[in-house]
């Protein structure tokens, strides 16, 4: 059976495994025509709650007022 002959360095070890770590941004995503709070393409905005131009969802801070 194969051994390693030397042991693997950290700093090689932590080289090695530097891609299973990076932090991928989401592309897809836009800005909101009502607010301009960034969310992702084809959803209710979290922010104001519009979709395509419509309010989908009341807030309860508009709610209570």
């Amino acid at each position: 059976m194969a051994v390693p002959k030397r042991k693997t360095s950290h700093a090689r070890k932590m080289k090695r495994r530097s891609n299973v770590w990076k932090l991928e941004t989401p592309t897809n995503l836009v800005k909101c025509p009502q607010c301009g709070e960034y969310n992702l393409a084809f959803r209710v905005c979290k922010a104001c709650g519009y979709y395509k131009g419509e309010q989908v969802i009341a807030h309860k801070e508009e709610a209570a007022n």
